[in-house]
């Protein structure tokens, strides 16, 4: 993969075709890690139907394909069964490793906590800002109550995989919590592996003294605090 450099005349450096979902977490890291960068992206409720993931990406690559020198697609598999790597391979763009953004934000404790009980229901600070949208209207649960046992009656717990310290956020989650019946954990996970990922696939391989290495803390921090600059949120990130 070549490093991003100049870019030459006809293409700019490098484009992010970015879940809604994640839009703010790759926003600042951009920010963080200074990079000359255009952000694209798609709803993240193409989820409840993964071949329009499939199919947005593709358009979008097929627009962008010639205009930047890298393109890095920032979803996991997302429920597509392969048919996303597949688009990726035609264009030549890549993404991070990963079935979906939990296991990305949580790593390792994504893992553990999966396997300790399997029936977890994990939440992002994304599906935290956007219970209603993404899961109760689109399950039919406000027209018909009745529906929640049907939907969650097998989940023992919440896990929310936290990006950012937000009293808002805490406050959603425990409701939400509630709302399922069942006990909340919280782990503080920042952008985990998802950030070290995008850092690698983005800036190696690099010269030596170039960048330094991005650590843990600043991950971590990154959606904590404000970004440094004021980039226009697109439409397309639903509730963000």
């Amino acid at each position: 993969m070549r490093s991003i450099g100049a870019p030459t005349r006809e293409r700019k450096p490098l484009a992010l075709v970015c879940c809604g979902a994640l839009a703010r977490e790759v926003r600042e890291l951009a920010e963080l890690r200074g990079w000359e960068a255009d952000l694209y992206g798609a709803s993240a409720l193409h989820h409840l139907h993964p071949k329009r993931i499939v199919a947005a990406v593709e358009e979008r690559l097929a627009e962008i394909r010639d205009r930047y020198e890298r393109v890095v697609v920032v979803y996991g598999d997302c429920g597509t069964a392969g048919a996303l790597d597949e688009v990726l391979a035609r264009y030549d763009a890549v993404r991070p490793s990963g079935p979906h953004c939990y296991a990305m934000f949580g790593g390792v404790d994504f893992d553990r906590l999966a396997a300790e009980e399997a029936g977890t229901f994990f939440l992002t600070d994304w599906l935290v800002r956007n219970w209603e949208l993404a899961v109760v209207r689109p399950l039919g649960l406000d027209r018909d109550p009745g529906l929640k046992p049907i939907f969650f009656e097998s989940y023992r717990r919440v896990a929310y995989l936290r990006q950012s310290r937000r009293p808002e956020l805490d406050l959603a989650a425990r409701r939400i919590a509630a709302y399922l019946g069942v006990p909340l954990e919280v782990r503080d996970v920042g952008l985990g592996e998802l950030g070290r990922e995008l850092v690698e696939l983005v800036e190696q391989p690099l010269a030596s003294g170039e960048r330094e290495p991005i650590t843990t803390a600043q991950l971590r921090a990154t959606s904590g605090g404000r970004a440094r600059q004021a980039w226009k949120i697109p439409g397309w990130v639903r509730g963000s």
